[in-house]
């Protein structure tokens, strides 16, 4: 076991010693703000490529989705990437072009030449807030490993639910501070090119985790496929929702709209994959200052579109590897090895949130486990290191130069993107702790739920006012989108119940009724949803005038 470990923890310090070289090697080449925020627009395509995966790749999607997976026993979650693919091919035709052309370095200034100040500040505003939510709950994701190994060493011993929360902590902490180091030492090339790197080892890590399973099932997946008979399993599409309506409600209101509030009311259906994601991917990938930044360091437009496109195509083997890395566990825990010692849920099922890194801790090889154990250091750092160049970046352009005296020394406009970035860190490392908390009170809490739903509230009317802007030339104005943005926020946080989910986690009771038509609807389609009313709302307002823009 020492052994094993000691192979482990060189594989680990390897890769520590290199991200830490690229974070130091680009320290001494950012000479102005558009090389630290956009790398001066000269990082080659495939560059992008990558670092657009690792973002996409967090620990979450490393261990949330295989928990999908063994508890899906199927390929359902991945109909999502019909909407993916289009929403990419939207956002380079449009989104993109519009950044370019305006040679914006947060895109919420292209809101300002737009419109105005206020909503530029609004919009911004929105996705710090948000920004710092998700990407703080991710932060807690890959934090599990340290609980698994902990009770893997003391199995007299295992970790109780709260001091489950201060490893977690402590671990979180730990991951942030390195990730900050080298963010704010290099800049967005530090984070581009450790995503190269970081994508690498994923890569290795979910192709090593599928053949080892393999290896250990009798029959490979041949072997596997026959022990996947239910009616479910393996299933790639899914029309109806998983939720039908009751057969009062089907009397009263419907058969058709019976079944469309089952669709809203259901995560994984062909018309989540379709429509749901398609307004997902938009608001993730034209609207998020997080994920555009990396594309407006390729060299062009065209470099940059490329790169996102490809993006989404290869994300279809990756979503199909981790799921499959789910359904193969769903096998060999319970067909092949009957462990007494798997992690539980207080229902009394097997945990799937925790059930991969388990099977990481107590079964791979060392060596093998060290490689996997980088792959989720490598997709939280990747994704994590963004979030803060983005988080400070957009603060820094969107209120700071414009609110306090603009240093006139590049070299002192960067200083204040390097304490931005320490700050935010500080920020998501409460976000998490916080994350880590609310899950010790709700065990039963899904991973994939947390992270999305977090900006599934507020993104559509991101969205929703940058639709405004790309496809209208006379609608939209300062009052109107402030308005629109407010409503569709509350809109969606009422057709998602979470008021009365707020209100019974601290009274146990529901703080109004809901009507019994009304879909309480799931995560893919909420940013639909706010999309919809920011931007009817946002119609009725005219443009009276173009702003004359001071840029910052």
């Amino acid at each position: 076991m020492s052994k094993a470990l000691g192979w482990d923890l060189v594989i680990i310090g390897i890769y520590f010693a290199i991200i830490i070289g690229i974070g130091t090697h680009f320290s001494r080449r950012n000479r102005n703000v558009a090389d630290f925020a956009l790398g001066g627009r000269s990082i080659p395509w495939w560059a992008v490529l990558a670092s657009i995966l690792a973002s996409e790749i967090s620990a979450g999607t490393f261990f949330g989705t295989p928990g999908e997976g063994f508890r899906l026993r199927n390929y359902t979650y991945a109909q999502l990437m019909a909407g993916y693919l289009l929403a990419r091919v939207v956002v380079s035709a449009v989104f993109i072009p519009a950044f370019y052309k305006h040679n914006v370095v947060s895109i919420y200034e292209f809101l300002e030449i737009r419109f105005g100040p206020r909503t530029r500040s609004m919009a911004s505003g929105i996705f710090l807030i948000t920004r710092s939510l998700a990407s703080g709950a991710r932060l807690w994701v890959p934090t599990l490993l340290m609980v698994v190994i902990w009770n893997q060493m003391n199995p007299e011993r295992p970790l109780g639910t709260w001091e489950q929360f201060w490893v977690t902590g402590g671990a979180l902490v730990l991951i942030t501070i390195l990730t900050a180091a080298y963010t704010a030492i290099g800049g967005i090339k530090a984070v581009i090119w450790t995503d190269v790197l970081q994508i690498a080892v994923l890569f290795g890590a979910l192709g090593f985790s599928v053949w080892y399973l393999l290896g250990h099932i009798p029959g490979g997946w041949d072997g596997a496929k026959s022990q996947l008979t239910g009616e479910h399993d393996l299933k790639l599409l899914e029309w109806k929702g998983d939720v039908p309506a009751e057969v009062g409600f089907v009397k009263q209101y419907g058969a058709t709209w019976g079944a469309i509030k089952s669709v809203l009311e259901s995560e994984f259906t062909v018309w989540a994959g379709l429509f749901g994601s398609l307004f997902v991917t938009l608001a993730t990938h034209g609207t998020d200052q997080d994920m555009v930044q990396r594309m407006l360091t390729a060299k062009n437009k065209r470099q940059s579109a490329v790169a996102t496109i490809l993006s989404g195509l290869a994300d279809i083997p990756v979503t199909f590897a981790v799921l499959t890395i789910g359904i193969l566990l769903s096998v060999y825990y319970g067909h092949v090895v009957h462990d007494p010692a798997l992690p539980m849920t207080v229902n009394g099922g097997p945990d799937n949130t925790r059930i991969f890194p388990y099977f990481v801790v107590n079964v791979m090889p060392g060596g093998l486990r060290g490689l996997v154990v980088a792959g989720v250091l490598a997709t939280t750092m990747g994704s994590l290191g963004t979030a803060m160049n983005s988080l400070a970046t957009s603060y820094s352009r969107d209120f700071h130069f414009r609110w306090f005296k603009t240093p006139a020394d590049d070299q002192a406009r960067i200083r204040v993107i390097k304490l931005a970035t320490v700050a935010f860190a500080l920020v998501l490392i409460l976000v998490g702790l916080a994350t880590a908390f609310v899950k010790a009170h709700n065990p039963a809490l899904s991973i994939i739920g947390i992270i999305l739903g977090s900006f599934g509230y507020t993104y559509g009317s991101l969205l929703g006012i940058f639709i405004v802007a790309l496809f209208t030339k006379s609608r939209g104005n300062e009052t109107g989108n402030v308005i629109a943005m407010i409503a569709g926020i509350i809109f969606v946080a009422y057709l998602s119940n979470l008021p009365n989910d707020c209100w019974k986690m601290l009274t146990t009771r529901q703080l109004y009724g809901n009507f019994a038509w009304l879909p309480i609807i799931e995560f893919p389609w909420r940013i639909m949803a706010g999309t919809c009313v920011t931007v009817a709302v946002a119609l009725c307002f005219k443009t009276h005038q173009r702003p004359v823009i001071a840029r910052s």
